[in-house]
Order: C-alpha cells, then sequence, then structure tokens
C-alpha cells in the first residue's frame, strides 16, 4: 500500500492552503533537512500526523508483517522478550492505521487484515499491565468502528478475553497493586472499564477500581494535587504532575464523567505545562523518565485540559501551538527518518535502563499513539486545519509568570517545584527526593535543571554527584545533601529570585537500593539565586557534633566546551554555559568527557567533567561552597 499517495489524496479534499502547505512541507523534508523545524512547527498538526507519523507506522506495519518475530528495528531486535508491552502497543499502532480517517475502503481493508494477522503472531507473547491497557483499548475503539469481527480472529479474540486482565498485576481482594509504584492504579480501572465496555465483565470490577484510584490520589496528592509516586517517601517527579491528566483521560476514554475536583487538579497540572511553554517544544527536564516521554507528558495534560474545557479561549489556542511545537521537536530531533525510528539511545542520548533500547519497537509505537491520541483530540475540538499560533514564545514570556513555586507537599519534609523562565530557557528546581529507587540518581537532585544548561543522567547513581557537594567525613564515610529538604522560602527583589531552605541531616552515600539514610552529624542551609543570565548555589555546612568533615568536593558535567580556567574560574566559548565559578574549594580540573557512556544525558552527551575540591580541610565547625553558572 503506497500510504503516502493514498493519504495525500485524501488531504486534496481538505482545501487548497493545506495542499500547498504539505506540498511545501514533502519539499522541504526531502531537500532541506536543517530548515525542517521552523516548517513543521507552522503547520496544523493534523498535516504533521498525516503526512510523517502514519507513514512511519505503516513501515513499522510492513516490515512487523514481513520480517515476523525476527523483526529488527534500528539494528535491535524487537522480540527480545524484554520489552513486556509489545503486543499492546502493536495492537495500538496497527489499530490507529486501520481507524485513521483518512483511509479510503481498500486500504482500511488491508489495515483490518494486517492487524488480524498480527494479533495471530503475537497472541501468545507476555503482555503486561500498560500492555494490556493499550491492547483493550485498541479492540475498543476497533468495535465501536464495528471491525471487531473483520480484524480479529475468533479463537484470537476468546484468548485475548482470558488474557487482558487487571488482576493479573491487582490483587482482587484488597485491591493492592502487585510491586508496581501508584500511577498503575489508572492502568488498571482503564482495563476493567474497557473490559465492561467489551462485554467482558460486568461493571463491578471498574467501579472498585475506580474509587480505590481516586482515594489512593486524595491519600497520596495531599492539599496541593499532585500524586507522590511512592508510599509517602516523597518521589515527585513528571509522574506527579501527568497522573491527574492519565486518569481523566481514561475517563473521557471510557465514557465516565469527569469530576469537578478532579478538574481543578488537572488546571493545576495545564498551570505547570504552560509556565514551561517555549517555543522548541521541550517539555520535563527532571524526574526519571524524560527526554521523548518528558515531551509528550505536555501533550497528554494539554489535550486533556482542552477537552475538559478548563483552558481559556486563549489559552487553548497557545496549548495546541505548544504541543504541535512538541510534535515538531518529535520529528525533528526523537525521530530518525535513516533508521525509520525514535533514536532514544544513539547521538549520546541515554534513558533509564527500564526504557533501553531492548523496546525499540514498543517505544515507537507507544510514542506515535500518544501523538495520534493528541491529534484526535485537537481535531475534535475543532483544529483538525488550524495553523498554530506563531508567537507562542512572546506569549508565553508576557503571560506566563518569570518566577513561581508550587508546592507537593508540606509536613516533615518540603516538597515542591520552583520555575525560572528567562531568555527562553525554562529552569524548573525540583525540591524533593527520589524516594528508595532514585534518591541516589541526579535527575531527582535538588537542581535546577534546563535541557542544555543543566541536565541530570539517567541512572547515574552517586559516582559523580551533579553539582551537589560531596563530604567526606573522618570515618570514611560521605555524604551528600539531596533528600530531606525543610523551610523552603523564596523572595524576589528587582529581577533576582531567591529560594532558601534548610536540611537537619544530609544523605549517606551508599551502594544499596533503599531510603536515603539521614545522617545528622552535619546540617545544611542551602540558597539559590536565580537571575537575568546567571544562577548561584551557596551551602552553608555546620558540623553538630564531634565529627568533622575532612574532604568537599564538588562536580559538574556540562555540554558546553572550549574551555578556558584561572583557578576555580572556567570560561566555556562553545554551548549554553558560558562560565563556571566555584568559592570554597582549593582547586578544579577539567576532563573531557565526549564518548564516555556514563556522561549521556536523554537529550545528549555531555562534553566536560568539572571536579572542584580541597583534600584536607581545617578543624571548622562551618564550610561554605558556592557555585556560579553564567548562561546565555
Amino acid at each position: 500500500m503506497n500510504y503516502k499517495k493514498t493519504i495525500t489524496s485524501r488531504l486534496c479534499l481538505k482545501g487548497l492552503a493545506l495542499v500547498l502547505a504539505t506540498a511545501v512541507f514533502s519539499h522541504a523534508a526531502a531537500t532541506d533537512t536543517a530548515h525542517i523545524s521552523s516548517m513543521s512547527a507552522n503547520l496544523p498538526m493534523n498535516t504533521l500526523v498525516q503526512k510523517e507519523l502514519y507513514p512511519q507506522l505503516d513501515f513499522l506495519s510492513q516490515k512487523l508483517l514481513a520480517e515476523k518475530l525476527q523483526t529488527t528495528l534500528a539494528g535491535y531486535p524487537a522480540f527480545n522478550g524484554k520489552d513486556k508491552f509489545l503486543p499492546g502497543k502493536i495492537a495500538t499502532g496497527l489499530a490507529h492505521l486501520m481507524l485513521n480517517p483518512a483511509l479510503d475502503q481498500q486500504a482500511r481493508a488491508q489495515a483490518m487484515k494486517n492487524f488480524r494477522i498480527s494479533a495471530d503472531m503475537t497472541v501468545d507473547l507476555e503482555n503486561h499491565t500498560w500492555g494490556i491497557y493499550y491492547y483493550l483499548l485498541s479492540l475498543y475503539q476497533i468495535k465501536q468502528a464495528g471491525l471487531l469481527d473483520q480484524a480479529v480472529s475468533p479463537a484470537t479474540l476468546t484468548q485475548l478475553k482470558k488474557q487482558l486482565d487487571w488482576r493479573s498485576f491487582v490483587n482482587e481482594a484488597d485491591l493492592k497493586l502487585i510491586n508496581l509504584p501508584t500511577n498503575y492504579y489508572g492502568v488498571a480501572f482503564g482495563v476493567a472499564r474497557l473490559r465492561m465496555l467489551l462485554g467482558w465483565e460486568d461493571v463491578s470490577g471498574s467501579e472498585r477500581l475506580l474509587t480505590k484510584l481516586l482515594e489512593h490520589y486524595d491519600a497520596h496528592s495531599g492539599e496541593y494535587g499532585f500524586s507522590d509516586e511512592t508510599d509517602g517517601e516523597g518521589r515527585f517527579d513528571r509522574y506527579s504532575i501527568l497522573l491527574i491528566a492519565e486518569i481523566c483521560h481514561r475517563l473521557l476514554e471510557t465514557g465516565k464523567e469527569v469530576r469537578p475536583d478532579l478538574k481543578l487538579k488537572l488546571r493545576k497540572a495545564a498551570d505547570i505545562a504552560l509556565n514551561i511553554a517555549n517555543d522548541k517544544g521541550d517539555g520535563f527536564s527532571f524526574g526519571r523518565s524524560i527526554g521523548a516521554y518528558g515531551d509528550t507528558a505536555i501533550l497528554e495534560i494539554l489535550s486533556a485540559s482542552a477537552a475538559l474545557d478548563i483552558l481559556t479561549p486563549v489559552e487553548r489556542d497557545y496549548a495546541y501551538a505548544y504541543s504541535t511545537r512538541v510534535f515538531a521537536k518529535f520529528l525533528n530531533f526523537w525521530y530518525d527518518p535513516q533508521l525509520h525510528s525514535v533514536d532514544l539511545w544513539g547521538k549520546g542520548r541515554k534513558t533509564d535502563a527500564y526504557r533501553g533500547a531492548h523496546r525499540v519497537l514498543g517505544e515507537n509505537f507507544s510514542l506515535l499513539h500518544q501523538l495520534l491520541t493528541t491529534n484526535a483530540i485537537w481535531r475534535k475540538l475543532g483544529y483538525e486545519n488550524s495553523l498554530p499560533l506563531p508567537d507562542l514564545q512572546a506569549w508565553a514570556d508576557k503571560t506566563q509568570p518569570v518566577f513561581q513555586l508550587t508546592w507537593f507537599a508540606r509536613g516533615e519534609y518540603d516538597r515542591a517545584l520552583a520555575i525560572y523562565r528567562d531568555q527562553q530557557h525554562v529552569f524548573s528546581l525540583l525540591l524533593a527526593s527520589g524516594g528508595a529507587s532514585q534518591h541516589a540518581n541526579s535527575p531527582y537532585y535538588p537542581l535546577p535543571f534546563s535541557n542544555d544548561i543543566i541536565a541530570g543522567i539517567p541512572d547515574s547513581g552517586f559516582a559523580h554527584p551533579q553539582l551537589i557537594p560531596k563530604l567526606t567525613m573522618e570515618d570514611g564515610s560521605q555524604l551528600l545533601a539531596t533528600a530531606f529538604i525543610k523551610n523552603i522560602q523564596t523572595s524576589s527583589a528587582a529581577k533576582t529570585h531567591t529560594v532558601t531552605y534548610q536540611q537537619d541531616g544530609l544523605t549517606r552515600m551508599t551502594g544499596e537500593v533503599r531510603p536515603p539514610q539521614k545522617d545528622e552529624r552535619v546540617k545544611l542551609s542551602s540558597t539559590y539565586e536565580l537571575a537575568p543570565g546567571v544562577i548561584s548555589r551557596t551551602d552553608n555546612y555546620t558540623e553538630t557534633g564531634t565529627a568533622h568533615i575532612q574532604q568537599a568536593s564538588l562536580e559538574f558535567s556540562t555540554f558546553s566546551d572550549a574551555a578556558t580556567q584561572e583557578g576555580t574560574h572556567i570560561r566555556f566559548s562553545q554551548g549554553g554555559v558560558t562560565e563556571f565559578t566555584v568559592e570554597g574549594l582549593a582547586q578544579c580540573t577539567i576532563k573531557k568527557v565526549l564518548g564516555e557512556a556514563y556522561f549521556q544525558t536523554p537529550g545528549g552527551p555531555l562534553k566536560n567533567h568539572v571536579t572542584c575540591s580541597t583534600q584536607k580541610l581545617p578543624s571548622a565547625r562551618s564550610l561554605r561552597i558556592k557555585w556560579t553558572i553564567r548562561y546565555q
């Protein structure tokens, strides 16, 4: 099937303006790769979908049908047994092809045949949690279109009815998740609700799970509406902001009413999403599972907000513009046309280990599913042929707060997110904890993350702690100030915004996966100052007993290059960071790390690693360390 030819012929019916836009884009894609970004960011979202995303889905479908269980993509074997969601992700991709409104009758018939072949081929493969949900959603959508009997054989459908069940990851008696984080309650509800809509079970399971989901969300989101990913360990990240949108999407997809209190919580998530709006299409920059998924989280939040009419008309237009720029970034950055695949692992990029290249086929299908689902919502809202507003950056700079603190939780420890906008950069200062499994990893450190300026390293561990001083005590134990944050305060004067907080103990660095171990021999007061073109952090450490700090060090891994050094003052003539200065430590060294696997981030490779240290500190009750970053 010539998918691009089929789609283009149908798009001609949409009007001369759209035909001209798609024709120009097609030419640009073929002849001027450097110009694609600005071109695609200014085309209707639906044009990008029809001209670029559906053909990619068709390529994956044809490759899958030709190579079957021996399929390889971007050099990786797809069916390696490590992606436990893969059958469901494949089902969503092929369902999107089948249900594309631009298909003619012949193309749809072939797409149904392809889905049937694929379903028979993958029915015996492992398929867990999200994979179950994806598969059921595709079956429900196909059923709604009246095509289920043609798309799935009776024998395969009978087997799927047994396999695709929420009870495989939820204890039916007490509704406790089986070794899964809290966001899986939304998955479980979606599975049960879809099974009910397919006629596979009654309504009782989905209603019980919905009640459990909402009770659990209320309990773990507290008064501020953002969910702790753990059972009270204070792990807040993009999922904490995204989860309310996922819940609303599950309700919308399955015809359930969204309660007013959920809409209020979604509005809080939308406020954060709009606050980080930018022309580059960048999304969340902190916590686990970011990169492409940090960007697409914006799509889920803003599309749910638009669908539930909780944005103003002006906000909705700019939410669409921001979302279209996320699409453009996907096409121009995350997707590699030579590989016919998203590339989350090459070009010096790195993901969390669980989202490694072993999931290459599934990551293609799941990201395309998020993009196509988003487009379907905006099409339904009347944006099918709408050009995105060209002044997104100017609007965001004018209407969004330059500095804003959003609370996640307050109590024994404070958890919050401070967002600072400057010169088209968006900094996200995360003040939380990574909990047992993530507190050692730099994407959860209390840092002002911003693409191209300050980045965390997935699964970094404590080996090279990014921009947080490491203290070595006389007994050899090492301490890091990451988790025990209290008394967050903010103030603003002129163009400088200040964030202060204290920690009454530091994290003892161990090699074990366990909750942060508090060491109260040292306490800390920290101050961030954020001003145009410059960010500084000052740490004042105080010994609380007889134990003494023997050594101190500070490390900074940067995308910048071409460094010159004067003591502890380092200048870079290439890259976003132009200067890095350290006070309170004796000397600094610079090492080139481009090409080293450890020093890779979701967005690309770090180039230089700065280490500053004092090997023998004088006996004193206090220690002051300050770093300053200047950027352009």
